[in-house]
C-alpha cells in the first residue's frame, strides 16, 4: 500500500542539527543616532532494485502538472531517480482533534461509499538520514515500516508544484534496519555517496495505528486512512490525530471534494505537512518552517488558462506551507508568509476579474481577506517586538520603560495568536482552503465565463498580460502625480495601487523573460515599495502603542521615545523616497511604452 508520510514540501530549507537560527536585528549606538533609511500508487520495486508490477492508474495522472508554463524544478537540487522506475502519490490530510477522530467514520460520504468495513493495522515507522541530514535537506526521505511481520523500505520526494503530489519508491526488506545499496540505487546520482559512505543512523519514530477505508465514488476510488499514535524523537513527542485521503484512481480533484464533505461532518484542518517533516523538526527542537514563495517560470507562449492555474496552484502551495508555522507561532515567519501567501491569493483571484464576474472569486477573495484579518494584529506584534522595540530600546539606553512596554505587548500577542488560532480551526478557514484547492483543480474559474472569455483564456498570455500590467502601471502614475507635494494619507493610496501593481509583476513579468528592461522595472519597482513602505511601518508601530494602553509613566516615557525616533526617521526616508518615486516614473516598460 502506498504509504502516507510524504516528504516535505521544499524540505532543502529547513533548519537541522547542527544549523543554527539567527535573527538579524540593526541597532545604533546611541540614541542621536539617524535612524536606518531603509499523485498515483507507488510502483513496487525488488530487492535487485529492479521493478517488479506497475499500478499506476492512468486517470490518476494530473496532466496539468506537465503543461508549459508549470514551474521548473530548483536546478540546484538534485533530480529524480530514473522515471521508468517512479511513482507517485497523491493525498491530502484533515488534521482532527483526538477525540473526534473516530467519530469520522460515521460521515455520510463515508457511509454511502465504503466498499466494506476496511482494514486495522497497527504501523511502526523508522526514519533514517545521514548524520548530516543529507536526504532531507534535498527534499527526500528514507523510512522502513513494520506492519505485522512485513518491512516495507520507502524513499519518498517532493519534486513537484502540486502541494498534493510526491515521488515514492516502495521495496520490501527484511527488518527495521534499513538497506543502503537498495535505498541508494533509487536516490539521484548526486545523493547515492552520502548514503553509501555516511552511516545512516535513525531520526524518531512513528507509531500509528490505522484504519484504511476504500471510497468508490463517481469519479475516482480514494482510500480514507484514520491515523491515530505518536511520533517520538529522543525524550520528544507529538500526537498523531489525521485523515489521510490518497488519489487510487481517477479524477484527482475529488480529494477535494471528499475534503469539503468530510468537513461539513466535523471541524478539520487542511495540512500537507507530513509525519516526515513533523518528525524532522521534532528531533531537531525547531518550529515548522515558513518559506517565501517560489519565484513563478512561464513560457511566453503559455495560454492564459494555464498561467492561471500556475500562479494559483503556487499561491496556495505557499499558504498550505506556511500554514503549520503560523499556527505554531514560534517563528514570527510563519505568520508573516501566511499573509503574504494570503496577499498573493487574493491579487491572483482578483487578477482574473476582467474574465467577467464570478461568485466563486467573489467568496474566495472575502474568505481571504477575513483571514488575513484575524492575522494582522499578531504580525504587527511581532514586528513590534522582534525589530522595533529592540532596535530602538538599545539605541536608547538610558530611556526608561522599554521592559514595561515590552511586557504589555507580549500580553497582547498571545491573544493575538489566540484569535489567529481560532481562525485558522474555524470551518470557515477549512472550508475557504478546500474551495481553492477544489476550483484549482477542476479550472473552476471556466465556468463564469461567457464563450468569448472562454476563447480568451485559450489565447496567450502575454496580450492579457500587457493589457493589465500597463492599467496597473498607469494607475500607480496617476495616483502620484506631484508625488514631492502629497499629503501622507495620499502617499499610502500610492501605496496601495503600487502593492497590487507589484503582485501583478510578480505574476506576469517572467512571460517577458530575463530582459533587461524587465529586470531594471521590477528593481525601480520594488524600491520605491520599499522606501514607501518605511512610512507605513511607522504608521503601525503607532497604532499598536496606540493600543497597548501605556497608562503608567515609564511605558509612556519609552513610547514617546519611540514616537521620537520615527519622527527622525520620516525626515532622513524623504530624500531617498523621493529619488525612488523619479526612477519608478522614469523606468521604461517591459510591456512597451505604445501600451503604457
Amino acid at each position: 500500500m502506498p504509504d502516507s508520510n510524504a516528504a516535505s514540501i521544499q524540505g532543502s530549507d529547513r533548519v537541522m542539527p547542527g544549523s543554527s537560527v539567527q535573527d538579524a536585528t540593526s541597532s545604533n549606538a546611541d540614541c542621536t543616532a539617524d535612524p536606518p533609511s531603509g499523485i498515483a500508487p507507488s510502483r513496487r520495486i525488488d530487492t535487485a532494485g529492479q521493478p517488479v508490477s506497475l499500478a499506476v492508474d492512468s486517470g490518476a495522472a494530473d496532466p496539468a502538472a506537465a503543461d508549459a508554463g508549470a514551474a521548473p524544478l530548483d536546478p540546484a537540487r538534485p533530480a529524480l531517480p530514473d522515471p521508468a522506475i517512479s511513482g507517485e502519490e497523491i493525498e491530502l490530510k484533515l488534521l482532527v482533534v483526538p477525540e473526534q477522530l473516530a467519530d469520522f467514520n460515521n460521515a455520510p460520504i463515508v457511509v454511502a461509499h465504503a466498499r466494506n468495513k476496511g482494514t486495522r493495522k497497527h504501523l511502526t515507522s523508522v526514519y533514517y538520514d545521514t548524520p548530516r541530514r543529507q536526504l532531507w535537506k534535498n527534499g527526500f526521505t528514507l523510512r522502513v515500516r513494520q506492519s505485522g511481520s512485513r518491512f516495507v523500505q520507502t524513499v519518498k520526494s517532493q519534486q513537484s508544484d502540486d502541494p498534493l503530489k510526491r515521488g515514492e519508491w516502495e521495496a520490501s526488506v527484511t527488518s527495521l534496519a534499513p538497506d543502503t545499496a537498495l535505498a541508494a540505487a533509487l536516490l539521484p546520482e548526486e545523493l547515492r555517496a552520502a548514503v553509501t559512505d555516511s552511516p545512516l543512523e535513525p531520526v524518531f519514530t512513528a507509531d500509528v495505528h490505522r484504519h484504511a477505508r476504500l471510497l468508490d465514488l463517481p469519479n475516482a476510488t480514494l482510500e480514507v486512512a484514520f491515523d491515530s499514535g505518536v511520533i517520538k524523537a529522543g525524550a520528544h513527542s507529538e500526537t498523531v490525530s489525521e485523515i489521510e485521503l490518497e488519489l487510487k484512481s481517477g479524477n484527482p480533484a475529488t480529494i477535494y471534494e471528499a475534503a469539503l464533505r468530510l468537513a461539513e461532518h466535523g471541524p478539520v484542518r487542511p495540512s500537507i505537512r507530513s509525519k516526515s517533516a513533523r518528525g524532522f523538526d521534532l528531533a531537531a527542537s525547531v518550529a515548522p518552517g515558513a518559506e517565501k514563495p517560489q519565484k513563478l517560470h512561464l513560457d511566453p507562449a503559455v495560454s492564459l488558462d494555464e498561467a492561471f492555474a500556475v500562479i494559483l496552484r503556487g499561491s496556495f502551495h505557499h499558504l498550505l506551507q506556511a500554514l503549520p508555522a503560523a499556527e505554531d507561532g514560534r517563528d514570527p515567519e510563519g505568520v508573516h508568509q501566511m499573509r503574504v501567501a494570503l496577499r498573493r491569493l487574493r491579487a491572483a483571484l482578483h487578477l482574473m476579474r476582467p474574465l467577467g464576474a464570478s461568485a466563486t472569486l467573489e467568496s474566495l477573495e472575502t474568505d481571504a481577506r477575513w483571514l488575513a484579518q484575524n492575522l494582522s494584529t499578531a504580525r504587527d506584534l511581532d514586528v513590534f517586538l522582534t525589530e522595533t522595540l529592540p532596535e530602538i530600546a538599545e539605541a536608547c539606553p538610558t530611556v526608561a520603560g522599554f521592559d514595561t512596554l515590552q511586557s504589555l505587548a507580549e500580553r497582547q500577542r498571545a491573544l493575538a495568536y489566540r484569535k489567529l488560532r481560532i481562525a485558522v480551526a474555524d470551518r470557515r478557514c477549512a472550508a475557504f482552503v478546500l474551495g481553492l484547492g477544489a476550483l484549482i483543480a477542476t479550472r473552476g474559474w471556466r465556468n463564469d465565463v461567457s464563450p468569448d472569455e472562454l476563447g480568451r483564456l485559450a489565447g496567450p498570455a502575454l496580450d492579457f498580460a500587457g493589457h493589465v500590467l500597463a492599467e496597473r502601471h498607469q494607475t500607480v502614475l496617476k495616483r502620484g502625480r506631484r508625488f514631492k507635494k502629497l499629503p501622507a494619507e495620499r502617499r499610502h493610496r500610492v501605496r496601495l495601487a503600487l502593492k497590487k501593481l507589484r503582485y501583478s509583476i510578480d505574476f506576469l513579468l517572467p512571460l517577458y523573460g530575463a530582459s533587461k528592461p524587465a529586470r531594471k522595472y521590477a528593481r525601480t519597482l520594488a524600491d520605491l515599495q520599499e522606501q514607501l513602505g518605511y512610512y507605513n511601518d511607522m504608521a503601525v508601530t503607532a497604532g499598536v502603542i496606540a493600543d497597548l494602553g501605556t497608562t503608567s509613566t515609564d511605558a509612556a516615557i519609552a513610547a514617546a521615545a519611540i514616537t521620537g525616533w520615527h519622527a527622525h526617521a520620516r525626515a532622513g526616508v524623504e530624500q531617498p523616497l523621493r529619488e525612488a518615486w523619479r526612477a519608478f516614473a522614469k523606468a521604461p516598460t517591459p510591456w512597451g511604452s505604445e501600451e503604457a
